[in-house]
């Protein structure tokens, strides 16, 4: 699998939102320079990952993007899933009707332990663990 931009877009942007937690909301043009994202693909990531559950806008003088909940209880599963479909690494892992001979691939049950490993590591993350890292 390999991460859109998308996926990698909409991380920058919670980073931004993860740094300033409990600081107030953040305008959507602080993002988008920060992060070098333009406006409009940053409104349509936003718009979703606020559909997901994981941002709250704020309108009005002041207004702008909030987490919906710590980061540290916001997994980089929970962002990416969203922003990309499947996490999985080839597409019969999540559906094994898009290939005749799922039921017989003696490589199917790798790409499917591979994909676990995956998303494994995705929900033992946090948006906390992202910034610590970007500050350490």
């Amino acid at each position: 699998m390999r991460i859109s931009t998308r996926g990698r877009y909409g991380l920058r942007a919670l980073y931004e939102l993860a740094l300033a937690y409990k600081q107030g909301p953040v305008s959507m043009s602080l993002i988008s320079d920060r992060q070098e994202i333009s406006r409009k693909y940053l409104h349509a990531l936003l718009t979703t990952l606020k559909d997901a559950g994981i941002v709250k806008a704020v309108r009005g003088a002041g207004g702008g993007y909030l987490l919906a909940r710590k980061p540290s209880t916001i997994t980089l599963k929970q962002i990416l899933l969203p922003l990309e479909g499947s996490l999985c690494l080839v597409h019969c892992v999540a559906d094994r009707s898009v290939c005749k001979r799922a039921g017989r691939c003696v490589a199917r049950g790798i790409w499917q332990d591979l994909s676990k490993g995956f998303v494994g590591v995705l929900e033992s993350l946090t948006l906390k663990d992202l910034v610590e890292r970007g500050l350490g």
